[in-house]
Order: C-alpha cells, then sequence, then structure tokens
C-alpha cells in the first residue's frame, strides 16, 4: 500500500514546483526570490520591509507532550496542519527551524516531517541548506578568534583571561570538545587558558539571528553580546573588540528566511534553530512576522515539549517580537500515552486502555500549563496503525475531562485529506477571539523568581534552588541593568523534572540550577539546570554509521 512507503520514498516520488511558483502563490515575485538551486529560495530584505505595512494573520503555534522514543511527530502535524488550512480554502504558511547537523548524525536522525506531511527538499534541509549555519558558525567563532588575538597583542581591554566566557562553536555532537585548554604550545600562540565547545544551535549568534528584527537590529545585538569580564568585573563586548561589524557581514544573507514547499507544493519557511533545551527552540521572528503578512494563518512550531518549546515561544519569543498567538495545538499519540503509562517501548503494540488513561496525566498537565498563557488549545491525536478504537475513546475522554478537544489526525498516511477536521478547528478557535495571550511573569520581576515562577507554575517543582555563587551572579546582572530579561531554562526534555527518566507528570520535584549564563545580545538569561549539555555527545552506535550514498549517488539512511 503506498502509506506504508518510507519517509524518504514519499519525498524523492514528491512533484515539486519551481520555487518562484511557490513564492508567487504568497505574492512574493520572482525578482525578490534568490534561488537556491530551483527548490529553495531566500526572501529580499527589501520584500520583507514592504511586507510589514500589510496586516497580520492569525498565528498558530503547535506544540506537544514530552518526547518519547514512542513518537510524537510534532513537526510532522506542524508540516499536515499547513497543508489542511490551505486544503480548506485558507492561505497559510508553515514556519519550522532548520535542522543541526549534530542530531541528524547522533541519536535523532534528520527530519522534515513524515509521510504524505513533509517538506522538500529533505536531504537539503537535514545537511547544508543554504549555508546559514555554516554562517552562523563562522561569525561566532571570529568572535572567538578575535578575543584571543586582542589578548595577545597586548591586551589593551584588559581582558582577565579567567572570565573569558564567550566559548567556540561547532555544529556537530562531540564532547571531547566540551572542556579543552587553548593557546598551549608557546609564546606564539598566546596565553593558555581554559575554553570550550557549545553546539552550533546553543550559540548566542543563533539565538540573535532568530530574535533580530533586521539586519541593522542583528548588527547591534551582536555587538551586545559579553565576551568577556575584566579583573573588576566590568564587561567586555563584541563590539570593544570592533566584531560586530564583521560578523554582521557573515551573517548577511543568513538572517534571510528560507522559501521551500511541502509535499502538496504550500509554501514553508525553514529558518534559524536554536536548541530547544539549551536555547529558546523556535524558528526566526524574522521568518514568523514576515509570513504573518503574507497569509492568513502560520503554523510554527516550539521545540520539544510544551514545558521548553512552549513555554519559550510565549515568554521569550513572542514577549520580545510582540506576537499574539491565536491558537495553540498539542501533539499527542496513543503510543506516547502507553509509554507515560510504563509500558516498555516493544510493548507498545499490544492494546493497553488503563495504561493510556495513566499516562494522560503527561498530556494533562501540558494542556493546563497552555491554558496558563491565555492561548485556547486543541489536542492533535498523531494516529498510528496500531491505536485501538478503545485506545483513542480513552484519550478523548480524558482530554474532554480536561476542557479540551482532542482530534484524530490521519495527515501521516493521507497529507492534507487526513486533518481537515484539525484544520476546521483551529480555524474555529482562532476566529473566536478567545486568545488572551500573556506571558506567565511580568519583565520586572527579579530574575531568580522568574526561575521558581517556571519551575513551580509550569514544571510543577516545589522549588528552584541554586548555589550562592549563582544567586549572586544573578543579582549582579539586576544592578548591571539585566533584571528585566526573561530566562531561558536549559533542561531535560524527557521530563518535567531534571530527571530524564521521570515520564508522567511528577509534581514537588526540586529543580538545581547548576549555572547562569547572560545572552545579553539575544535578550535573555540561560539558567542550566539538573545535568544538561551545551555541547551533546554521540551514541554507541551515532545515525552516522548507516548513512551513505546509493549506486544511484542518492544518501540513504539520513531519514
Amino acid at each position: 500500500m503506498a502509506e506504508f512507503k518510507t519517509d524518504i520514498e514519499i519525498a524523492r516520488a514528491a512533484k515539486k514546483k519551481p520555487i518562484q511558483e511557490v513564492g508567487a502563490k504568497i505574492g512574493i515575485p520572482t525578482e525578490h526570490l534568490l534561488p537556491y538551486g530551483h527548490d529553495k529560495a531566500k526572501i529580499s530584505a527589501e520584500f520583507i520591509a514592504n511586507a510589514r505595512k500589510n496586516k497580520d494573520g492569525k498565528l498558530i503555534l503547535v506544540t506537544a507532550i514530552n518526547p518519547t522514543p514512542a513518537g510524537e511527530g510534532k513537526t510532522t502535524t506542524t508540516v499536515g496542519l499547513g497543508d489542511g488550512l490551505n486544503r480548506i480554502g485558507k492561505k497559510a504558511i508553515v514556519c519550522i527551524r532548520e535542522a543541526s547537523l549534530g542530531p541528524n548524525f547522533g541519536v535523532k536522525g534528520g527530519a522534515a516531517g513524515g509521510g504524505y506531511a513533509q517538506v522538500v527538499p529533505m536531504e537539503d534541509m537535514n545537511l547544508h541548506f543554504t549555508g546559514d549555519f555554516h554562517a552562523i558558525t563562522t561569525a561566532h567563532n571570529l568572535l572567538s578568534a578575535l578575543i584571543d588575538n586582542h589578548i595577545y597583542w597586548g591586551n589593551e581591554l584588559g581582558i582577565d583571561t579567567r572570565r573569558v566566557v564567550w566559548r567556540r562553536v561547532m555544529d556537530m555532537n562531540d564532547r571531547a570538545l566540551r572542556q579543552i585548554n587553548c593557546s598551549l604550545g608557546g609564546v606564539a600562540n598566546g596565553f593558555p587558558r581554559e575554553a570550550g565547545f557549545d553546539i552550533t544551535v546553543a550559540s548566542e549568534v543563533m539565538a540573535i539571528l532568530c530574535l533580530a528584527t533586521d539586519l541593522k537590529d542583528l548588527e547591534k545585538r551582536l555587538g551586545d553580546i559579553i565576551v568577556a569580564y575584566r579583573r573588576d568585573k566590568t564587561a567586555v563586548y563584541a563590539r570593544d573588540l570592533k566584531a560586530d561589524g564583521a560578523m554582521a557581514v557573515l551573517l548577511k544573507d543568513a538572517v534571510q528566511p528560507n522559501l521551500v514547499q511541502t509535499l502538496e507544493n504550500n509554501p514553508a519557511f525553514v529558518h534559524g534553530g536554536p536548541f530547544a533545551n539549551i536555547a529558546h527552540g523556535c524558528n526566526s521572528v524574522v521568518a514568523t512576522t514576515t509570513a504573518l503578512k503574507l497569509a492568513d494563518y502560520v503554523v510554527t512550531e516550539a521545540g520539544f515539549g510544551a514545558d521548553l518549546g512552549a513555554e519559550k515561544f510565549f515568554d521569550i519569543k513572542c514577549r520580545k517580537a510582540g506576537l499574539k498567538p491565536a491558537a495553540a495545538v498539542i501533539v499527542a499519540t496513543v503510543r506516547a500515552m502507553k509509554m507515560n503509562g510504563g509500558v516498555k517501548k516493544e510493548e507498545l503494540g499490544k492494546e493497553n486502555v488503563e495504561a493510556v488513561k495513566k499516562g494522560c496525566a503527561n498530556l494533562g498537565r501540558h494542556i493546563e500549563n497552555v491554558k496558563q498563557f491565555g492561548v485556547p488549545v486543541v489536542v492533535a491525536m498523531n494516529h498510528f496503525v496500531s491505536d485501538t478504537d478503545a485506545e483513542i475513546a480513552a484519550m478523548k475522554d480524558y482530554v474532554a475531562s480536561m476542557g479540551a478537544e482532542a482530534i484524530l489526525c490521519k495527515h501521516w498516511a493521507k497529507g492534507s485529506a487526513g486533518i481537515e477536521e484539525l484544520a476546521h478547528k483551529v480555524v474555529q478557535l482562532a476566529e473566536s477571539g478567545a486568545s488572551q495571550f500573556s506571558p506567565l511573569y511580568p519583565d520586572e520581576m527579579k530574575l531568580f523568581d522568574k526561575i521558581d515562577t517556571i519551575v513551580k507554575r509550569i514544571y510543577r517543582g516545589s522549588e528552584a534552588i541554586a548555589d550562592k555563587s549563582v544567586r549572586d551572579q544573578l543579582h549582579a546582572w539586576e544592578q548591571a541593568g539585566y533584571g528585566h530579561l526573561p530566562v531561558c531554562m536549559a533542561k531535560t526534555q524527557y521530563s518535567f523534572s531534571t530527571d530524564p527518566n521521570l515520564r508522567g507528570a511528577p509534581v514537588d520535584h526540586v529543580v538545581p540550577v547548576r549555572e547562569v549564563r547572560l545572552a545579553a545580545g539575544a535578550g535573555f538569561i540561560v539558567a542550566i539546570c539538573g545535568e544538561i549539555m551545551t555541547m551533546p555527545g554521540l551514541p554507541r552506535a551515532p545515525s552516522s554509521e548507516k548513512i551513505f550514498l546509493n549506486e544511484q549517488g542518492q544518501i540513504e539512511g539520513l531519514f
């Protein structure tokens, strides 16, 4: 049967339209598309600036329960819903993130949706695409090089080499680089110091690219990056090193959104990709705000479960960009409910209604949390062939008891035809004007209180705890004028707690804040909780082992 083709077989059989035709659908003339081949293009800055006078469409957030090895399909549902809205006569654009090479070759593998709800060209999007991530990596590491070069040539700014806070980055999982000593080998190589690498998607430059409104704002934010401190603990900024201009030059094309298409030839903006458990996990503000000027509906996603992605989307991206989401969709599966209910992965194919009911507590928590932001919510049940009628009914009944509706979606197998009911419901919620969106906490709240608010209201923990050094650091940043910034929680995606094995809906756990980082250019404070790593490692058997070129020169194993 056709519906059991693999994702890559479906993607290869896609009848793609020239990217100019896709752009024309949403009013982008050919001269404002900068093509990368036949099937992808960047949108010109001039067109984006002119579109700002248009009226805004409605913004729909797609989020999910905490991810499980059972699979949820958040991106698949985002793409499917975009196609579904177009199918019922609405002008809709999908806005998603670009893929990082680290996870592609590590655990996660590549992804741009699945089944008949995909964005193409899939291989390009999962590899080098239009070079945005390479540009971000290069701009970040230019700043790193300028710091050590400045120290080498006399250190006029008085940088305390023990207090250089700007690390290097690469877009690959490599645990050997988490902590390094650099400038070894004698006088000619500079002054030895401790340093380290993060993954590119955790870079503040990535966060800045995704939160900047235009090139001028980007350059200002790059200048605002704090790279080090002096002995008197005053900050040294990227602009003090005259780095902001050159960094902006490296990013001038990367800041422009990428236009591609779904399998049904509907427009999709794929741009930016901050890690969701480390950074803020949303695609770029430029892509989202531009799409809102060109469509009735913009469907975007936020990374991982709603406790991370949706919270950061609301508290960081929407707050910073003045966005007001009209509705939210929470993606869940019967399989994931069973896993949250204690069923092992290999047993998921067997009917277990009780486990579904037990596991629904995780979904219920996310429904409550999204409602806290004043946004109306619907649950998308991403269908698997092993789901039974009794399990589906149990999940629907539970969601109804939470004052929401769960709708069965078969977009993976049927494309837009399988998600029409959800599309109609989303339109109903969005048009009702029920959204009373507001962030979780006010700007003026103390920084540690913001962290504690998220822990108590979103994670349902008893409290956030931190050493005196962490609290003192937060207080110092408040004194320096950064107290109004939102907080970005770097935490495991697998649980409401900091223990990745604690599934379901735990309560009264303690959330330890190990370290805090100031992303002054991006405009948020990062609170690193538990054992989270800003440079992931590869698993024992990385995905890369199964990736190769076949006899026809096609890529195998990337999906």
